[in-house]
């Protein structure tokens, strides 16, 4: 089994995508590979945090890693909260916040068209490869649901009517955008690996 460091302290994110990556491969967090920092996401693009999250862990580790950043885009908004969507009220992340200032800036917004956007950084063998995946949907008026974390309660995706914190991890990986990524990167790691 191949292993992989993914650089993230998330445990939901970690939970998400051990769901999708089954037993061909095995997922190490950086709390399990005892590395303690926190990563900063400094740039104004998915790709450029993702591929600085995984650029310093393969740096400090030099092993096989990869990373994402993900991205609640609005439409009426101009694509915000986008790459700051974990720190949209301010610089602790804080989703009831979060949450708080997204529905407070779409009050009275007839258009709540968005999407989710995941961006995965993978360093294999010492080359950079991205996946992104794509979610659209919408934006409720209210919360609903307990399940999920970061936007969950207010999105409804696509072809669905209910929110991601209504739906259980399975359903929700129909939908995901981190799925749809996830699902590029395990394709391409049994290309390159030869496997069923």
């Amino acid at each position: 089994m191949r292993t992989l460091i993914f650089a993230t302290n998330n445990q939901n994110k970690v939970k998400e995508i051990r769901s999708v990556l089954g037993n061909d491969f095995s997922i190490i967090t950086l709390k399990e590979a005892d590395i303690d920092i926190d990563i900063p996401e400094p740039h104004d693009t998915l790709e450029a945090n993702a591929k600085e999250k995984s650029t310093v862990i393969h740096t400090l580790t030099n092993k096989n890693c990869f990373s994402e950043d993900t991205g609640l885009e609005v439409e009426a908004l101009n694509g915000e909260p986008g790459v700051r969507s974990a720190r949209y009220a301010g610089d602790e992340t804080d989703f009831k916040k979060n949450i708080e200032k997204l529905l407070q800036n779409m009050d009275g917004q007839r258009n709540r068209l968005a999407r989710f956007r995941t961006v995965i950084s993978l360093i294999l063998d010492k080359q950079e490869y991205f996946f992104e995946g794509i979610c659209n949907g919408m934006i409720t008026e209210n919360e609903a649901g307990e399940n999920g974390f970061g936007y969950d309660p207010v999105f409804i995706p696509e072809g669905a009517a209910k929110t991601f914190a209504q739906m259980s991890l399975e359903e929700k990986n129909e939908y995901s955008h981190r799925k749809k990524a996830t699902a590029k990167l395990i394709a391409f790691l049994k290309e390159k690996y030869g496997q069923d």
